[in-house]
């Protein structure tokens, strides 16, 4: 009876089992479900959420850009000059050369070569009322003589351009005027004089520049050269003339 009677017990408690199982299954079903739905991502939340960021960036980026655009470059002066090895701070006029200087200079041209070495500050100022800071790390360059480009180089280093303080970018210069001009050891000499903003013949000198930002995306170089302060150098033009800044190269 005991067998029996446990037996009967559990036949019916697998019966009942049985009766009520759909049910039960279902209601598990369903919390399942909700469980599943409760914990798994939300693609088009994230999605957005993804989309905000960037636009957010783009923003930054954007400012930066439009920072740097704003900023002021000029060339500011001209130190260290040097013609094949003659320094040229203290000499206005070709008449201030010592003999010796003179001889030094002709003894160059004679052997095909009248190195002329200069250190070109730029002016860097963004303007006060701008809120941004422009960073800029680096910056390729050219040096143009009366129109006429001459050496290429690189600033390879950041500058940080806070607004309304003014920072200086010098930039070491080398270049062989034989190369780039066929003439006798007075006008040479003149040239290089006005180019490093001493007396002579007013010349026009500028440095043409294609700066490079750092972003939040990344750099960015600018997608066009600038032009920096083409202006009249030496004679009664020599030393600051305005600040005219740089201005983007004519798009062809």
């Amino acid at each position: 009876m005991r067998l029996e009677s446990a037996t009967g017990y559990a036949g019916g408690e697998a019966a009942a089992g049985k009766s009520t199982s759909p049910a039960a299954r279902s209601g598990a079903a369903g919390c399942a479900r909700k469980a599943v739905r409760a914990t798994r991502p939300k693609p088009r939340r994230y999605a957005l959420l993804g989309a905000l960021c960037v636009t957010a960036v783009s923003c930054a980026t954007l400012q930066q850009i439009a920072a740097l655009r704003q900023v002021d470059f000029a060339l500011d002066s001209v130190s260290d000059a040097r013609l094949a090895g003659v320094a040229l701070d203290r000499v206005d006029d070709y008449d201030d050369l010592s003999v010796l200087d003179v001889a030094r200079i002709g003894t160059a041209l004679a052997r095909g070569e009248v190195p002329l070495e200069l250190t070109v500050h730029v002016g860097a100022l963004n303007p006060v009322e701008n809120d941004v800071t422009a960073r800029l790390i680096q910056m390729d360059w050219t040096l143009l003589l009366e129109d006429r480009e001459t050496v290429s180089g690189r600033v390879d280093r950041e500058v940080v351009l806070p607004p309304g303080v003014e920072q200086d970018i010098p930039i070491g210069i080398r270049l062989d005027l034989v190369d780039f001009f066929d003439r006798n050891a007075g006008d040479l000499i003149d040239l290089a004089l006005a180019a490093a903003g001493a007396g002579g013949s007013p010349k026009r000198i500028a440095v043409r520049a294609t700066p490079t930002i750092q972003t939040a995306l990344g750099p960015i170089r600018y997608p066009q050269p600038i032009t920096i302060v083409s202006r009249e150098v030496g004679g009664q033009s020599a030393g600051r003339a305005g600040r005219p800044g740089g201005r983007p190269e004519p798009s062809e």
